[in-house]
């Protein structure tokens, strides 16, 4: 009898779970304070695309179109994280193209492949949407292992890459994604952990912390958690995200590379970077001291200007 009773609390609880982690097709409620949606084949995608603006008067090299930037944000994150960055690529004159990727920000959360091939396909979908032949991919955390999918599956679109402290080999995987992969385990872990104690999730990813996690800024994060659809994509997220092929295909990434990495970063070490840099050809790497996950906020300075250095060379033969 109690067997059959732990049996049926088991089976409740797995319902229960199973219940709350729904994928919702559509965007979301509500309204972004920026960007705009279009639909690439039945998927809702938000992004943003601006325009280079006026050349400043000291810019020596002023050019009416100096290309386009693509930015892909990391895991759980959105377009918002490069709030920093593409004022100041607008500003040195380049067009920008940032999206919130399937499953993330204001984009849908439908049931569908979250792979990063796949969500690959659709940044150069979008980029051909949009009327961009060519450009430069820019990644960070999880979103570069995207971009260098990107950089792979459209070799002669992609004229640069530029990483910041990126996810790129099975072993860098954190635990929890591990114990994701488990029936059940999964919807656990997400129905009831991942959405809780937002506050020192973040603060794991700044090296200096209090200068960066406000309330609004939790406040934020745990109002993308609650959107419809949320821990059911990134459930299927973590279940996609595999490495194992991709990694064996960076040897034959042709473009010029600029990693980008915060010497503290506890969420994916800078050992990482540095075993990367061993396998792409035309890799060089730029380090900061007492700098996190996150250099394009902790660090914007230094860390924009290296990448727009980068966006500047010329285009080695």
């Amino acid at each position: 009898m109690k067997r059959h009773l732990l049996f049926a609390v088991f089976v409740y609880f797995c319902s229960f779970f199973l219940g709350c982690l729904s994928f919702y097709p559509d965007r979301p409620p509500g309204t972004p304070k920026m960007g705009e949606f279009t639909r690439v084949g039945n998927e809702v995608l938000r992004f943003v695309d601006t325009q280079p603006g006026p050349p400043s008067p000291a810019a020596k090299d002023a050019k009416k179109d100096k290309g386009t930037v693509v930015l892909v944000h990391g895991f759980g994150a959105t377009i918002e994280e490069w709030v920093l960055v593409i004022p100041a690529l607008k500003e040195a004159g380049y067009r920008v193209l940032a999206l919130d990727l399937l499953g993330h920000g204001w984009s849908g959360r439908p049931d569908a492949d979250y792979s990063i091939l796949a969500q690959a396909r659709r940044v150069v979908a979008l980029a051909d949407q949009r009327g961009v032949k060519d450009f430069t991919v820019v990644g960070h955390s999880w979103g570069s292992s995207v971009s260098l999918a990107v950089a792979i599956a459209a070799p002669t679109r992609v004229k640069r890459v530029a990483l910041y402290n990126g996810m790129y080999f099975e072993e860098q995987k954190p635990t929890l994604f591990k114990w994701a992969q488990t029936p059940v385990l999964g919807e656990i872990i997400y129905g009831v952990f991942y959405p809780d104690r937002q506050d020192e999730k973040l603060s794991f990813a700044y090296y200096e912390p209090e200068k960066h996690i406000t309330e609004q800024v939790v406040e934020d994060v745990q109002g993308l958690l609650n959107r419809p659809g949320t821990l059911a994509a990134a459930l299927a997220g973590v279940r996609a995200m595999r490495y194992s092929e991709l990694q064996k295909r960076y040897p034959t990434v042709h473009q010029p590379v600029l990693l980008m990495w915060g010497r503290e970063d506890a969420v994916t070490p800078l050992t990482y970077g540095e075993r990367l840099l061993q396998q792409l050809p035309r890799a060089r790497m730029v380090v900061y001291p007492r700098c996190g996950h996150l250099p394009m906020l902790e660090v914007p300075g230094a860390s924009t200007q290296e990448l727009l250095r980068f966006l500047a060379e010329e285009q080695p033969s």
